[in-house]
């Protein structure tokens, strides 16, 4: 059904289309889907210490006010990651901020974090208890004077009401976000996200969303720290600021963060790389250009152990977990493996 109105679709602005999906899931328009891999066991996996039926989640931008993340569990996503939060409400930037590559099958977004703020946010997931695993991603307000400070505060917020928490340093679309990236920095907030864990006794796992920007020397330094650390996964990656030369839609040269197909080739070699650094002491999970069974293998394959998308159910429609479980499956059998978790980091 969504292949016959994506063209319709497609004619509307992007932003409007987004409200309308989110309008959508929240009045139970879209009809839950048949799964006929809904119990396939070879999907099924554990993180953060609890059981989830597969490793496909939706990433943090599509939900930002958490309104519908138990809609998107009955769509067949094995987690759910709303937000970016900041401790303010705030607009975000001017409108148009997101642009529909459809040639390239990608999107550009300079959202600038528009969300309701984290006492709105955490008032809504109090009063509607999630189905099933609940991440929430985090994130300092545009104009603040502190961004450290932003992210404890949302800590002392969320640790008690989710099942994980997002540190995310790596949006292009917050001034200075991303200067997190540099080791001094990046061990400070770590530091500071572990102190303030041990002050209100929580042990909400963390989580950090890397820029795919980052230099080779960065990789380590990023490596060595979170092994000192108590963080529990990486989420590679963010949008990035590059990869524009091959684009065909004349939008390629708006500012933001591109999403999408271009991003894989990047993302998979990210993967890799800290995969190998690693060494599955720190759990990644994979993201960027995630839309079928084969780009699912791939990520796998590279060294993730988890895989979120947002713009493959833009171009894809929301049978999207459906459609990868279908293809995956057909690919894991024709290799003659049992479970995706023995592809995991099996790239080479």
């Amino acid at each position: 059904m969504f292949s016959k109105f994506r063209s319709l679709i497609f004619k509307i602005n992007p932003e409007t289309a987004h409200n309308l999906a989110i309008k959508s899931l929240k009045f139970n328009l879209v009809k839950n889907i048949f799964d006929s891999n809904k119990d396939t066991t070879m999907f099924h996996t554990t993180l953060f210490g609890k059981k989830i039926k597969n490793p496909i989640g939706i990433a943090a931008g599509f939900d930002k006010n958490a309104e519908v993340y138990n809609p998107l569990f009955k769509l067949g996503f094995g987690f759910v990651e709303v937000g970016t939060v900041t401790p303010l409400e705030q607009y975000g930037n001017p409108k148009p901020r997101i642009f529909r590559l459809a040639e390239d099958e990608a999107l550009i977004n300079r959202l600038g974090f528009n969300n309701l703020g984290s006492k709105n946010i955490s008032s809504r997931i109090r009063s509607n208890t999630p189905d099933g695993l609940l991440g929430v991603n985090i994130g300092p307000n545009y104009n603040s004077k502190d961004q450290l400070k932003d992210y404890l505060i949302n800590l002392r917020v969320f640790h008690n009401i989710c099942d994980y928490i997002t540190i995310n340093i790596s949006s292009p679309n917050t001034e200075k976000l991303r200067e997190f990236h540099d080791a001094l920095k990046f061990e400070e907030l770590i530091k500071s996200i572990e102190k303030e864990k041990k002050i209100l006794k929580s042990k909400i796992p963390i989580a950090l969303k890397i820029s795919p920007d980052i230099l080779d020397n960065q990789i380590n330094e990023i490596c060595k720290i979170l092994l000192n650390y108590d963080i529990k996964a990486i989420i590679i990656s963010n949008t990035t600021d590059s990869n524009r030369e091959k684009l065909i839609n004349i939008s390629k040269h708006e500012k933001g963060g591109l999403s999408g197909k271009p991003l894989e080739y990047r993302s998979n070699q990210l993967i890799n790389k800290f995969y190998s650094l690693l060494k599955n002491n720190v759990k990644i999970i994979g993201v960027g250009g995630v839309d079928s069974g084969k780009s699912a293998y791939d990520k796998f394959s590279a060294g993730a152990s988890y895989i979120q998308l947002y713009t493959g159910m833009v171009y894809q429609g929301p049978n999207i977990v459906n459609k990868i479980k279908k293809e995956l499956k057909d690919i894991l059998i024709k290799k003659g493996v049992k479970t995706f978790k023995d592809i995991i980091g099996k790239k080479n």
